[in-house]
């Protein structure tokens, strides 16, 4: 029988939000925070740009909403985004409190300009801003008496109380957990979990995405019932170093914030020819101009250049990827930098509500993983921080007034078996399967779509993922295979949920519908419409 762990919060990831809700709901109870791999491997501490927030006397609430909606490109939730934009002063002053450092001149703090901002708003730590959250917030989690945190251990189902026996029904009571170290099945029963795993950029072939981002949390809430929302607006982030020996390596927005320009094989500053705000323009309308002048040059990639720009302070403002581009041969202060877009960011996710809850009890989703209405259909940049720590704090209050559940001490011993084949597949054909999901993706579910590429997409993951999941049934579990059955779902749901939006808006472009459509202007859901969820599961 499993070991089994009790406590009044199960947090699942260990980015910003993951921790912020911890250090919050540790008042009023024990917290146990399991992460797939080490605490500070995240897509926070991979976040290179910064935390937008309104703390200049330049700038104002109004100017953050606007530019947030705008670039949402109609399915922001309005009420949603304005209170997020009105709390981030008090936000940010909660980080500062935990001994957060933002980069700083005589006092003031210096506030960088990505795409889509109409002035200067995200606060930054050099262009480390990530490691710096992520790092204080673990000194507060392992300074607290009340939070455990449990590595390398990757989540594999969600219980509900019928699976553990007590009253309660479909109400989620925690998670099966697989630890990595040595293969053995464990039960974390809570009466609050909360998903906090972060996005899915590994289900591409080209990612800014550490090894992680499989899209865990949105496979195991589809699988436990909960809805899903709107993954057919992927964010490519237009500039990943092009390079051989260069895996998942982002060139921050900040970049072209402080004034590096796209150029093509000519040398042609193109971006003018695409919008009004050029190189500074929203990430998928930047996105899709350097794809079409790939293509149109035959180029494998564009280049940033910043030879205009000082020495001295390009050196001072990106010190880390200053050191990193020498690594790869590349002086950013006097060579152009090699870039391509990349998979980076999931708009959508488990759909929420105002105070992260999901359509399933004693179920929360925060951070990336979550649809919450605040990206609507492309997200403004440096965004994604200030609404994991919005939406951490709102689930925290939530979630401490929920009703109290009794849940028992021990598990089913049903529900913890391990199979015991003694035979599972060679390695190979899951490293196939794995390079097969990842490549589809990238070849036709990209930035530009259409509807004879998606149901090439659809027909082919959909015969991969029926292999998987025979495999998952008859085989030994590992990391490898659970990781691997998660990206082909969520592979399969971002296909069927671009099929069925007939209109281009936002992230999601497609050939057979270039224009935006009024009456499409609602959220993609899959899960609660039995029949979208129907055609998921049959067999081609």
């Amino acid at each position: 029988m499993a070991t089994t762990f009790n406590s009044r919060y199960l947090v699942i990831g260990s980015g910003i939000a993951g921790l912020q809700y911890a250090l919050l709901v540790a008042q009023s109870g024990t917290v146990n925070i399991v992460t797939k791999k080490e605490s500070t491997e995240s897509n926070t501490n991979y976040a290179q740009g910064g935390i937008a927030a309104v703390v200049s006397p330049l700038d104002s609430f109004d100017i953050h909403i606007a530019d947030t909606i705008t670039a949402g490109d109609g399915l922001c939730d309005p009420t949603i985004v304005a209170d997020m934009v009105k709390s981030s002063p008090d936000l940010i002053e909660r980080l500062l409190s935990y001994g957060v450092e933002f980069s700083r001149e005589d006092d003031q703090f210096t506030l960088g300009r990505e795409g889509g901002h109409s002035c200067n708003r995200i606060l930054h730590s050099a262009d480390m801003t990530g490691r710096e959250l992520e790092k204080k917030l673990l000194e507060k989690c392992h300074e607290n008496p009340n939070i455990s945190i449990l590595e390398n251990h990757i989540a594999l189902e969600l219980l509900n109380c019928q699976d553990v026996g007590v009253d309660g029904g479909n109400r989620i009571a925690g998670c099966v957990v697989l630890d990595r170290h040595n293969n053995s099945q464990k039960v974390f029963l809570a009466e609050n979990t909360i998903l906090a795993t972060g996005g899915c950029g590994k289900v591409y072939a080209y990612t800014s995405n550490p090894d992680i981002a499989t899209g865990d949390g949105m496979a195991i809430a589809y699988r436990a019932g909960a809805t899903l929302a709107n993954l057919e607006f992927v964010q490519f982030h237009p500039t990943c170093l092009y390079h051989p020996d260069a895996k998942s390596y982002l060139i921050s927005e900040a970049v072209r914030g402080e004034g590096a320009l796209l150029t093509n094989s000519r040398n042609e500053h193109f971006m003018e020819r695409y919008h009004p705000l050029k190189d500074l323009a929203p990430r998928d309308v930047v996105a899709r101009a350097i794809d079409l002048e790939m293509k149109l040059m035959g180029d494998k990639c564009v280049h940033l250049d910043l030879s205009h720009m000082s020495p001295e302070f390009i050196k001072s403002r990106f010190p880390n990827l200053y050191k990193n581009c020498l690594k790869f041969g590349i002086d950013m202060t006097i060579d152009p930098i090699p870039v391509v877009p990349a998979a980076h960011y999931m708009c959508g996710g488990i759909e929420v509500d105002v105070n992260g809850k999901t359509s399933l009890a004693g179920l929360f989703a925060i951070g990336e993983v979550a649809y919450s209405g605040v990206h609507g259909a492309n997200r403004l940049a440096s965004n994604s921080l200030l609404e994991a720590v919005y939406f951490a704090d709102k689930a925290a209050t939530a979630s401490m007034k929920e009703e109290r559940v009794s849940l028992p001490l021990e598990s089913s011993p049903l529900l913890t078996s391990v199979s015991q084949l003694v035979k599972g597949y060679a390695p190979m054909v899951l490293e196939h399967d794995w390079d097969s999901v990842r490549q589809i993706m990238w070849d036709y579910v990209g930035i530009v779509r259409s509807n004879m590429r998606l149901n090439i997409a659809l027909k082919r993951l959909r015969n991969i993922r029926k292999t998987v999941e025979d495999i998952y049934r008859n085989s030994i579990i590992s990391p490898d295979l659970v990781e691997l059955r998660n990206i082909s779902l969520i592979a399969e749901m971002i296909v069927l949920a671009a099929l069925s939006r007939h209109e281009s808006r936002g992230l999601h472009y497609t050939q057979d519908h270039p224009e935006k459509s009024s009456e499409c202007a609602l959220n993609t859901k899959l899960g609660k419409n039995e029949d979208l969820r129907a055609i998921t599961l049959k067999d081609n």
